[in-house]
């Protein structure tokens, strides 16, 4: 059927606005921080044939809009399987070669149905604390198998037909450090998926059920049109890229992230044959998790494209299963944070010589999982963990942004208010870190300086960060930013972790440190070109000690 451009845009912004809603739904429930504060967590809708995404929410993770139309294919083999479909279902699981990124991420799938016919999936996932595994929150940079990071369990039902299974449930919860934080997550992840339920199921009523599927298949159609036609600006050849990783917490050696981006018409193939093999540790990931991050770094790359399906129509990612970048279990995934912005860095890199007012220089590039876990006065078991801010890469229009979130995400910074109202922790400096962004005619953002103090009698810390040994890069003259940086600040001094990046079980006692300094972003042309004004603008606001 025709749709005109007032129905379709307003149809548009009422799928949007309720995929929105349910992130909202999730934030304002959840009880772990990370969900509630940090956002970790998005919603959208699926097709029912292939999983593609249909619509996510503005205020989720862009990380998922590629790792969750997988989830949602799991779960379409497994009916299609069994053939036991039906209304009022929701599938549950956490496993991340199936649905991408790591088992912490536990996600529902709920197919919707209208009038008795099944039109699409509601699907969500949230970033639980605690999963269990061989350390408090699941970062285990020593890990070599995914038993050491955390139980998996594949798509069950935790609904079936509207009754809730409270087997699966109590599977869940008694494998978790931290049971009433996960009751509480999983609760408002079912909330959220239901308040998306009611408000398509109202869209449909007044729009009807033609119109609104109508509107979902135009929309996919024009962002595969708009993509084609983006690439197509761009000239043919092969643009080829590599970064590294400091380590994978084993073998102190370093891993290569390899991309060549071939442009040919209308059509790109993203071909990563030349990354490394996989390692024993914790950074490697799976194959969807792979192409989700291609398709973070083409939306950042290709703005005008809606992020649905369609964009992606005219693209192909090459990954063989020689690489670290699609691995089967039982290899470790837990540090796929490090490795996904490791991929979206090379085809930011690759881009850059394809088509360099598209592109950026390498933004701070680590997530750096710091984790610190103990116990409460009261005697209740506490695992601390947030996300720790660093600079963005800066670009042919602008600087770079000052102590952002890395391009995988919108997830916010923890106020360190709550952190300190929650754990028997302290934070003695939060703050921008001069001179640790990469110079140029745009600079790179800051980094940013943390330093947290042990409150109660001891604590044990968590680190699986990166860009330790290997800078975010500068473009076109652009220098590299600051390493990233992890001190141990103990009675008798301070020590560097050996895998410098990494480390496990940091004992610490009372009014002992952990100090975190982050990279800045890559700088954007040459330094020599920086106009005066700005450069003197560096040094009043103490961005900038020297010249």
């Amino acid at each position: 059927m025709d749709i005109d451009a007032i129905t379709l845009a307003v149809v548009k912004g009422r799928l949007e606005e309720i995929a929105d809603e349910m992130d909202l739904t999730l934030y304002r429930a959840a009880f772990c921080p990370v969900i509630a504060e940090g956002h970790d967590a998005c919603h959208g809708f699926y097709e029912k044939d292939s999983g593609g995404t249909i619509i996510q929410g503005k205020n989720g993770l862009p990380i998922f809009v590629g790792s969750m139309q997988f989830a949602v294919k799991a779960v379409i083999d497994r009916v299609t399987q069994r053939d036991d479909l039906h209304e009022g279902d929701v599938f549950i699981f956490n496993d991340p070669y199936l649905g991408g990124t790591h088992l912490q991420d536990v996600k529902l799938v709920k197919p919707f149905f209208y009038e008795g016919e099944h039109l699409f999936y509601i699907a969500g996932t949230g970033h639980w604390m605690d999963v269990g595994g061989a350390v408090p929150g699941g970062f285990n940079a020593t890990a070599t198998e995914f038993f050491q990071e955390g139980f998996m369990v594949r798509p069950v039902k935790i609904k079936s037909a509207g009754v809730f299974n409270e087997d699966i449930a109590d599977i869940f919860l008694t494998n978790s450090r931290l049971p009433r934080y996960a009751y509480g997550d999983l609760h408002a992840q079912l909330n959220a998926v239901d308040v998306g339920e009611r408000r398509m199921r109202e869209l449909f009523e007044q729009y009807g059920k033609d119109t609104v599927t109508g509107v979902m298949k135009e929309l996919r159609n024009r962002s595969a049109q708009l993509m084609r036609s983006e690439i197509a600006k761009i000239p043919d050849g092969t643009y080829s890229f590599e970064d590294y990783l400091d380590n994978d917490g084993i073998v102190d050696e370093p891993l290569k992230i390899a991309v060549d981006l071939t442009i040919s018409g209308e059509r790109m193939t993203l071909d990563f044959s030349r990354t490394s093999g996989p390692c024993r540790g914790p950074l490697n990931i799976a194959y969807s998790t792979a192409v989700a991050c291609c398709y973070v770094a083409l939306k950042h790359l290709f703005t005008e494209a809606p992020a649905n399906a369609g964009c992606f129509d005219p693209v192909t990612i090459h990954i063989p299963d020689t690489t670290l970048l699609n691995v089967q279990p039982p290899r470790p995934v837990g540090g796929y944070l490090e490795v996904i912005l490791r991929v979206i860095g090379v085809v930011f890199g690759a881009m850059s010589k394809a088509s360099p007012e598209r592109s950026y220089a390498a933004p701070y590039g680590t997530v750096n999982c710091l984790a610190i876990s103990g116990e409460k006065a009261s005697g209740e078991n506490y695992i601390m963990f947030m996300y720790y801010g660093g600079g963005l890469g800066g670009n042919a229009r602008s600087d770079g942004l000052n102590h952002g979130s890395n391009p995988i995400s919108t997830a916010a910074i923890t106020p360190l208010e709550l952190v300190e109202a929650a754990y028997p922790l302290m934070f003695t400096e939060w703050s921008l870190r001069p001179d640790s962004q990469g110079n140029g005619k745009h600079r790179g953002g800051l980094g940013a300086n943390y330093e947290i103090e042990v409150l109660g009698d001891e604590a044990y810390g968590f680190f699986l960060g990166d860009r330790g040994k290997f800078a975010p890069f500068g473009l076109f003259g652009g220098e590299n930013a600051a390493l990233n940086r992890l001190l141990i600040r103990k009675q008798d001094g301070d020590h560097i972790p050996l895998m410098v990046s990494k480390a496990v079980d940091i004992h610490l006692l009372q009014g002992e440190r952990v100090r975190l300094e982050t990279p800045g972003g890559g700088g954007y042309g040459p330094v020599e070109e920086r106009s005066e004004s700005a450069l003197a603008n560096d040094i009043e606001n103490g961005y900038l000690t020297s010249n």
